[in-house]
């Protein structure tokens, strides 16, 4: 599949990718039930994460040609502007990174003992929201403010849905288990991985009110709207994260 311009079969072709993500989160489930095997738990993260790169965050327009576009226009600057949110990108995943190493490096094949079907329903919620986001940027890029503003403020709820699943109630049940911070190592990674990415989450948030608000004063356009894709991008890259995150805290492993 390669990625589309024009309005219907872009909005089409989101559809498509969040159905191929829910398929793939669903037989992730499956494996992890009837077939534990770390190695296919990796390829279908991989898979996803894929996914959600080249289709959702638009990996490929690092490599678009600016058309000859002098350094004041809009089009080269955009260009620019994309490839210093990429390196920015790139340098907080060394931080998850670190984060998703630790965690195998000291709790190897065991894992905390969590709450599955929240650990779900929590990954299905951040899933949705990608593709509400998705939505929402493509039409802002076929001039549709009032879908934008829509959509966007549906994405706004799925994330702070899925913040009360995380640190809401899959904390206070963790603790019913007696996984501490300051208890074991098990409990300093749990708090550590599921903290900082509940702290991008609210970032997110925060960033798609502002790109929100700003849709509202009328500061987008179909040819002026770097801030809101900058917005998008972010935000799937929030969901790029909790892709490896959720399997690495819920699915491989024992628990204990």
């Amino acid at each position: 599949m390669t990625h589309t311009t024009d309005k219907p079969s872009a909005l089409k072709q989101g559809v498509t990718i969040f159905i191929y993500l829910a398929v793939l989160t669903v037989l992730e489930f499956g494996l992890a039930v009837a077939l534990p095997s770390v190695l296919l738990l990796g390829v279908v993260a991989v898979a996803k994460a894929g996914l959600v790169m080249y289709y959702y965050m638009h990996i490929y327009r690092l490599n678009e040609d600016d058309h000859g576009a002098g350094h004041d226009s809009y089009v080269y600057k955009s260009a620019t502007f994309r490839l210093g949110l990429w390196l920015f990108l790139l340098s907080d995943f060394f931080v998850f990174a670190g984060l998703l190493v630790s965690r195998f490096n000291l709790l190897a094949l065991t894992r905390p003992n969590l709450n599955q079907m929240l650990g779900l329903a929590a990954t299905s919620v951040l899933l949705l929201s990608s593709f509400s986001m998705n939505r929402a940027e493509t039409l802002m890029a076929h001039g549709d403010t009032k879908g934008f503003l829509k959509w966007t403020m549906l994405t706004m709820i799925f994330g702070v849905g899925f913040l009360i699943g995380v640190v809401g109630v899959e904390w206070q049940l963790a603790q019913a288990e007696h996984i501490f911070a300051s208890s074991d190592v098990i409990g300093g990674i749990f708090y550590m991985m599921t903290g900082m990415h509940a702290f991008h989450v609210l970032t997110g948030v925060i960033f798609l009110f502002i790109v929100w608000k700003n849709a509202r004063k009328g500061f987008f356009s179909q040819e002026k709207h770097f801030g809101v894709e900058s917005a998008a991008v972010y935000w799937h890259f929030v969901d790029l994260v909790w892709i490896f995150f959720y399997p690495a805290l819920y699915l491989i492993g024992t628990a204990v």
